[in-house]
């Protein structure tokens, strides 16, 4: 079970990532890129919802679920917002591939912290 969890979250993970960059890409257009980081994070966090409790976790989302689902994301968020920064203004490598390089390290712990939520009470270990 924990590896299908692990391989769906990952794709999902790959589609979230194309629609956050997306709109990234598309609110970079017309606002700094901080404010269009942050945007973009939060109206792919909402789709990221629903597509992993329907096929990651397959539970019926509720509100409470949804309201918790944001701290899955408060670690990617520090960790991919600190690491824009980073690129962008410490490193200067340019803001359009910053937020895909910045993503990479906060995947684990987003899983972790995502299944703890829409799962509670499930063992760390379930058996496949």
């Amino acid at each position: 079970m924990i590896a299908r969890q692990i391989i769906t979250f990952a794709v999902v993970g790959v589609l979230n990532t194309a629609v956050y960059y997306g709109l990234y890409l598309l609110f970079l257009t017309w606002l700094p890129y901080l404010a269009a980081h942050v945007l973009a994070f939060a109206l792919s966090m909402v789709g990221s919802f629903f597509l992993n409790a329907r096929f990651t976790y397959r539970i019926r989302p509720t509100w409470r679920k949804f309201l918790l689902f944001p701290l899955t994301n408060a670690a990617n968020f520090v960790i991919t917002t600190v690491g824009v920064y980073v690129i962008v203004d410490v490193l200067r490598a340019g803001s359009r591939l910053a937020p895909l390089l910045a993503s990479a390290a906060a995947i684990p712990i987003t899983f972790v912290v995502s299944r703890w939520i829409m799962l509670p009470g499930a063992s760390p270990r379930a058996a496949d």
